[in-house]
């Protein structure tokens, strides 16, 4: 071996770092998600009174289980709260599914907002803005249209909230629905999405979603309000940035965010992949090397190689090692997340992790040749660090290139900047 490269070894050796690197982020996955997820609140009587929270859920369109996810909300074992529902369009099918709930559920503290407001180019924001003004309590919870609650995650949400936290976010995951492009979805969330989560939140590092969280009102206020946030896409994020700028600090509840929308696909959901991996790409550039380097197929091969090199291992029985050992320990995140029995077969599980991992670094490759991010009904086109033009329809070709002008905004993903910091930690850790 003393015939080749000198080279050669400082990547066989980097790339065996990173590996060991990844194999730690995987232990904090399932060491911390075993001792954080599914712990039962505490319902005992408090000298204090628990505080009042006010629910923001922006709506927009119609998809078979709105109407249940909604319900849930109305009947919370929550003593004090008000939802606010937030519909853009006046013409919306979602206004008459609000309208029943409130009729049915007249005890509830519930108010509907139309119109929105135009206080930046984040269209959730906008719908939202409104409701948020006159929103009552000290606790704002900011929960999308797809999430099914539990009864008691918003006391549990409020237990997290202490007094140096200003900020409490759910774990994205899935409800149990049929079909092999649910089992994909809950694949996806409950091993990629929660080894990146919870070993971000272990360590410290950013990785807040907005579909469903609680914030202090005061600290936003202080902020400006949620209107500040108005110019950004991943708004989610950089609340998250400001919160903790201030000082404050932020963490995930012990229930996972159960999404539960009635349209799926895999088509449909391949391009929220996709999108997000652009807002990655553009924010941190170094994304572009990082992140195909975590995948199990890319890394594993990588790995493979420089143990060939370091230590004259078989290749081949190095890679299908790897390969088996990820397989496994994703199977036990998956368990660990969803607290009970799979509602499919070990066989669908093979059909979905595979298909989830070979499809990976292609949706990879698709988001870098078209960088136009469409979003609901806009379309934005992204550059370096994260600048983006908002588009017309009629200017967004399939190439992504457009000659026509318009306003500029920051954007970001919150997981873009979680890929960085979680990839220079896994260095960290390993050596």
């Amino acid at each position: 071996m003393s015939h080749l490269p000198t080279p050669l070894y400082g990547f066989a050796i980097f790339f065996l770092i990173f590996w060991c690197g990844t194999w730690c982020v995987h232990l904090i996955a399932i060491c911390y998600g075993k001792f954080k997820l599914h712990k039962k609140s505490c319902k005992c009587p408090s000298e204090t009174p628990l505080p009042g929270v006010s629910i923001l859920k922006p709506l927009m369109g119609v998809d078979p289980n709105l109407e249940h996810n909604l319900e849930t909300f109305f009947t919370m074992d929550y003593p004090v709260y008000e939802l606010l529902f937030c519909v853009e369009d006046k013409c919306d099918p979602a206004v008459k599914i609000v309208e029943g709930l409130i009729d049915k559920y007249p005890l509830v503290d519930a108010r509907l907002f139309l119109g929105g407001s135009n206080v930046g180019v984040n269209p959730k924001i906008n719908n939202m803005n409104p409701a948020y003004e006159a929103a009552k309590y000290e606790f704002v919870m900011i929960s999308d249209s797809g999430i099914k609650m539990r009864n008691d995650t918003l006391l549990d949400m409020v237990y997290h909230m202490g007094e140096k936290y200003a900020l409490v976010h759910q774990m994205p995951f899935t409800c149990d629905r049929e079909g092999f492009a649910a089992t994909f979805e809950k694949v996806f969330f409950g091993t990629v999405q929660s080894r990146i989560y919870l070993s971000a939140d272990f360590l410290g590092i950013n990785c807040h979603t907005g579909m469903s969280c609680l914030l202090r009102k005061s600290v936003i206020d202080s902020l400006g309000g949620l209107k500040t946030f108005g110019c950004y896409l991943a708004e989610d994020f950089f609340i998250a940035k400001a919160i903790t700028e201030q000082g404050w600090k932020m963490r995930i509840s012990n229930q996972p965010a159960l999404q539960n929308c009635g349209t799926c696909d895999i088509s449909t959901f391949q391009q929220r992949l996709i999108r997000w991996a652009k807002l990655r790409v553009a924010m941190v550039p170094t994304t572009i090397l990082l992140e195909p380097l975590s995948e199990c197929m890319v890394l594993g091969a990588l790995a493979a190689w420089s143990a060939t090199i370091v230590f004259k291992w078989d290749p081949l029985v190095f890679y299908l090692v790897h390969i088996l050992t990820w397989f496994l320990s994703d199977w036990l995140l998956l368990s660990i997340v969803q607290n009970g029995s799979l509602t499919f077969h070990k066989f669908e599980f093979v059909i979905g992790w595979l298909f989830r991992e070979l499809s990976g670094p292609y949706l990879f490759l698709h988001a870098l040749w078209n960088p136009a991010i469409r979003w609901r009904t806009r379309t934005y086109k992204l550059r370096w660090g994260g600048i983006a033009y908002e588009l017309p329809d009629n200017c967004c070709s399939s190439s992504g290139s457009c000659k026509c002008s318009s306003s500029i905004i920051s954007s970001a993903s919150s997981s873009s900047t979680f890929q960085t910091n979680l990839s220079s930690k896994r260095l960290l850790i390993s050596s």
